[in-house]
């Protein structure tokens, strides 16, 4: 007889509720560590045949864990899931394993696809390198406008230059050198370790075909294109190039309801930081003449009628479509440029 299992995940505890034959034949909990939780769905249910939970912080960790174990692991959309969840009439973490087991025996979900470690890693390369560069930023205008309290005002500048400015302006200040040079000391220590970083991200992209097709488009660098290979993974699991474009939020939502029918906004779902990145890749399209290209003549266009920042996402989504194809393709971006009379 088949068997269906709903795990409500919590960092402490994971609620487990299997279900045969239309009815609950056993429910519990047990420590969220997908390695007992194995021996307890083996024991509990032996011919279990889906094994539901949603998305969240440990969903990767435990879709892994529990296929090499061998047992029908299945990720789905936590934003759907909710809405069955929301219509028992007590909200507790036992109740949300009876329902996610319900959603698994109706097999009504949408399966979220789960990444692999390889494309995590590269994912928490570009995260970690992200958020030391925004501290890196953030103390050194710190430093600054701690300095500007004692009239000493750094002058414009990055890295050894700004370095070398607030040593010279501290100079003549023993006591306020004392209270600075820590400060100063952590960012060089930041600024050493991004670059390690940045290091680490260049020799992925450069030993990467994938990332090297990508880089070819003008305004893509190592960081988006690496960010979209690992968000994409195979070029597979997209059917249509199309489908990029609403995957990362990047198309217009939707409203029709009797007469009233109207577009939105973008959706805005999906990788945040992959969608900024490709917003980013657009502005410089858009902005420097040196990256001329079909897409950018269309996005200028664009611009004369609907504004900037509209057009800035009209190439985005465009941008992302043409990577996808370009990925499936392994062909180089053609710029088609422009030929002079």
């Amino acid at each position: 007889m088949a068997q269906y299992i709903g795990l409500d995940v919590s960092l402490k505890d994971t609620f487990v509720s299997v279900r045969e034959d239309g009815r609950r034949i056993w429910r519990g909990k047990c420590p969220s560590d997908p390695r007992l939780l194995s021996e307890v769905i083996r024991k509990r249910a032996p011919e279990a045949t889906r094994i539901v939970f949603e998305t969240g912080p440990l969903s990767i960790w435990y879709y892994h864990e529990l296929t090499a174990a061998g047992l029908p692991a299945i990720c789905i959309d936590a934003r759907q899931a909710k809405k069955g969840l929301d219509m028992a009439r007590n909200k507790t973490d036992a109740n949300d394993a009876d329902g996610l087991a319900h959603l698994a025996e109706a097999a009504f979900y949408r399966m979220s696809r789960v990444k692999g470690y390889d494309s995590m890693l590269v994912c928490t390369l570009v995260t970690v390198r992200t958020q030391l560069l925004k501290m890196q930023l953030q103390l050194s205008n710190q430093i600054r406008g701690l300095m500007k309290t004692f009239g000493l005002i750094v002058p414009k500048g990055a890295g050894r230059v700004f370095d070398g400015h607030v040593c010279e302006l501290i100079a003549s200040h023993s006591t306020l050198e004392k209270v600075i040079l820590p400060l100063l000391a952590v960012w060089r220590e930041l600024r050493a370790k991004t670059a390690n970083l940045t290091k680490q991200l260049a020799d992925s992209a450069r030993q990467s075909e994938q990332c090297g097709l990508l880089m070819s488009i003008p305004g893509v660098g190592m960081v988006t294109a690496c960010s979209f290979v690992a968000a994409v993974e195979d070029p597979n699991n997209f059917p249509r190039s199309r489908s990029v474009g609403a995957w990362l939020g990047l198309t217009t939502k939707r409203y029709q309801s009797g007469e009233v029918d109207y577009d939105g906004h973008i959706s805005r779902r999906g990788d945040s930081h992959l969608r900024s990145l490709l917003y980013e890749a657009a502005t410089v399209i858009l902005t420097r003449a040196h990256a001329d290209s079909e897409l950018r003549r269309w996005g200028l266009k664009l611009r004369e009628k609907i504004g900037f920042k509209r057009a800035a996402t009209a190439v985005a989504r465009k941008l992302s479509v043409i990577m996808h194809t370009m990925l499936k393709s392994g062909e180089l971006f053609d710029r088609s440029p422009v030929v002079a009379a």
